[in-house]
């Protein structure tokens, strides 16, 4: 099986290029996953990057673009890709090295949409109680791992990358604006009403088809979008 890797190192490359590695058929298992693979790369080239952590596709460390689609080394399986597997880093960020990319901008964007619940001051002597269909509106949203593969493979973030906020960060707005323990629901649309941050999304749907998780940032967006103006309308 042929493997081309994206290598670049700053201190020494001027640009990206691909290095060929070859790995026997015969020693790849049917169930192996593509982070397997990644580590016999490296075993023959120890100067390999790449990031990895739980390998369980709960942390979201190791995304990475695989044949033109990012995806979760560690939960792809060898056996439905194509050979030559044509590995690539996540498109749209710097790259660091090899197939390490910098998520600084990625996560400014989260940070901005304040992800944490703002509420009323608490009675610790109490729960802060939420009913199970209130709960159960949060389904979908609150999974995000925040692996970035959803908002690199979104032009209007490749176009835009300082000023639209990407799938994920919008994702993560949208559920806190719909939980019901939340007090700042306008505040925050308010911060979102922005024909860059927020509108700039096409829905080209890649950031949907992407998420390793299942979870449909487009749909979020759209929600958010129809929030606003009817927020606005409603003044």
């Amino acid at each position: 099986m042929k493997l081309f890797i994206s290598r670049y190192d700053p201190q020494k490359d001027h640009q990206p290029y691909d290095q060929e590695f070859e790995l026997e058929d015969g020693s790849i298992a049917s169930d192996l996953m593509l982070l397997d693979l990644l580590h016999r790369v490296r075993a023959q080239d120890p100067s390999l990057s790449f990031r990895f952590s739980c390998q369980e596709g709960v942390c979201g460390s190791d995304a990475i673009n695989v044949n033109g689609r990012n995806v979760l080394s560690c939960i792809t399986p060898v056996n439905t890709l194509t050979s030559p597997i044509r590995i690539q880093p996540l498109p749209g960020l710097p790259i660091i090295k090899d197939l390490i990319v910098d998520l600084s901008l990625f996560y400014q964007h989260y940070r901005e949409i304040h992800p944490v619940l703002q509420t009323q001051e608490l009675n610790l002597e109490k729960e802060h109680l939420q009913a199970p269909e209130q709960r159960s509106q949060l389904d979908g949203g609150y999974e995000c791992i925040l692996c970035a593969c959803c908002s690199t493979s979104c032009p209007s973030f490749w176009w835009n990358p300082d000023q639209f906020l990407g799938p994920a960060a919008l994702l993560a707005a949208h559920r806190f604006i719909i939980d019901s323990r939340d007090i700042k629901p306008v505040e925050r649309l308010k911060e979102l009403d922005d024909p860059l941050k927020t509108f700039r999304c096409r829905h080209i749907q890649n950031c949907t088809a992407s998420c390793p998780k299942g979870l449909n940032p487009s749909r979020a967006i759209q929600s958010l979008k129809s929030m606003i103006t009817h927020h606005k309308t409603d003044k």
